[in-house]
């Protein structure tokens, strides 16, 4: 997308802490300091096994396009900021190095996904907007991808566009849902720009501007030949939609040589009403004439109906998918891990009375263990940077936590997740194009084990520590335990 249409202005799509830290810290003996700083989050929306990364694409776009116009300096000298920060921002240029984990990757919580490193004014100054595009793409993937997996199959349409709460959302959330499976979006904008296939259908408002729904019917076929698709449930499915669309199909498609798309059921009991839909359009002689569902669907509902045996070929998604509706949150959080000094780097934590929010710290990688038989992914492990993972030796895996749970693996490869895209802050990475990305999700998701793709209860994807680096993080805990400096 080109950044007048989206990233206009993304340069101010801040919040004044960050700015005021950044000027902080330029104006300080810390203005050198080089910073690492991870991106990551704390659970699975829906309580799942696992979330789909997305986003990156627009984080590269954003941080080639980092720049403050002199109305947006302006505003920020009427905040107080200093003006030898303001001449910083006015000729700035992002210096750091960043890595991810690709697009499409299986993620988990806790661990790296994007770790910066660089000038702590610069690596502080881009965490909002990071967080942001990650959170919002990587909840919608993860939402679709559940969608996709309830349908066993059957297609699933995006069609969020005007439940969207606003148009990034919209625009996003789209090309997200074709990352996490989804086949289709009616928006014109995603189609357009990220080439995602479109879905079309009719709506209820066409029906009730004729005098019969026949009559609306028929002039609609008319018109679009080429793509006919009826909304039956208007007045009623059975009754009258169905019968008035064969007729309209045997009386004006059929004698122009041609066959119809689809027929959509927008209420009721869709189970039902797909079988004997499906029964009618056959006996009527239109077995290629697809049945589309919608109607608040989400994947508890999509996999009763698949399981209740519904027919029907494609299901449309819109507010509980572009919303992520029954679990609105994507926990990412953005945390400072490590300094250097002297050369050297010093690891940083942060503890915390809420546990589960003591950082992992240094600079780290993220490995993910595959079985050599199967094939499946075993655990991801954290290592400090130059660790390695030999995999010609037996591998000990113990729970972080609890660290007398252990597992001794054998015949495995260590893959690592985290790779350049930032050097010096010049893109070295090559974006594979959308549907690469797609693709590469779907065969990722299929190395995970099936109880870990589980709705409800899912088995515990291990995210473990290397014997290093739990021992500084171990050390930083006990030497800062009881602090009250």
């Amino acid at each position: 997308m080109s950044k007048n249409s989206l990233f206009d202005g993304f340069s101010m799509l801040t919040e004044f802490y960050e700015i005021k830290t950044a000027d902080g810290y330029f104006n300080s003996r810390m203005r050198d300091t080089v910073a690492y700083f991870d991106l990551f989050f704390r659970k699975v929306p829906d309580n799942g096994g696992f979330a789909i990364m997305a986003g990156l694409e627009q984080v590269i776009e954003y941080l080639q396009n980092i720049e403050f116009t002199d109305s947006d300096l302006e505003f920020l000298r009427s905040k107080g900021v200093s003006e030898e920060f303001l001449s910083y921002l006015k000729d700035f240029r992002f210096a750091c190095d960043v890595w991810a984990i690709p697009e499409g990757t299986p993620i988990f919580p806790n661990e790296p996904i994007i770790k910066v490193r660089g000038p702590v004014v610069q690596a502080q100054l881009i965490e909002t907007a990071l967080l942001m595009l990650i959170n919002q793409q990587s909840l919608i993937a993860t939402k679709a991808n559940r969608l996709v997996r309830a349908a066993r199959g059957t297609t699933v349409a995006e069609y969020g566009t005007r439940r969207a709460q606003g148009s990034s959302q919209a625009i996003l959330g789209a090309r997200a849902a074709y990352i996490g499976g989804c086949s289709m979006t009616s928006g014109i904008i995603p189609e357009k720009d990220f080439d995602i296939p479109g879905v079309d259908t009719m709506i209820h408002s066409w029906v009730q501007m004729f005098d019969s729904e026949y009559e609306a019917f028929c002039e609609y076929a008319r018109r679009y030949p080429d793509d006919c698709s009826l909304v039956v449930d208007t007045y009623d499915t059975i009754r009258s939609g169905i019968p008035n669309a064969i007729r309209a199909f045997n009386d004006v498609l059929l004698p122009m040589g041609k066959r119809p798309s689809s027929i959509r059921i927008d209420s009721g009991d869709i189970t039902y009403l797909s079988k004997r839909a499906r029964k009618m359009l056959n006996e009527a002689g239109y077995p290629d004439c697809d049945i589309m569902a919608s109607n608040s669907l989400d994947e508890h509902l999509i996999n009763d109906m698949v399981s209740q045996g519904a027919k029907i070929d494609c299901f449309i998604v819109g507010e509980r998918l572009i919303t992520s509706a029954s679990s609105p949150l994507f926990s990412g959080v953005y945390k400072l891990s490590a300094i250097e000094k002297d050369g050297q780097i010093i690891p940083k934590i942060n503890l915390s009375e809420n546990v589960s929010k003591i950082t992992i710290p240094s600079s780290k990688m993220v490995y993910r263990l595959f079985d050599m038989n199967s094939g499946k992914a075993i655990a991801d492990v954290l290592t400090l940077d130059g660790e390695e993972i030999d995999e010609s030796k037996p591998y000990t895996l113990f729970d972080p936590d609890f660290t007398w749970k252990r597992k001794e693996i054998e015949s495995f490869v260590a893959r690592p997740l985290l790779v350049p895209i930032f050097a010096g802050g010049k893109c070295v990475y090559t974006q594979p194009s959308l549907d690469e990305i797609r693709e590469y999700c779907s065969e990722q998701i299929d190395t995970l084990w099936d109880e870990v793709k589980r709705f409800e209860n899912p088995h515990k994807y291990y995210v473990d520590l290397s014997n290093d680096l739990w021992k500084i993080r171990n050390d930083l805990i006990e030497q800062y335990k009881g602090v009250t400096k």
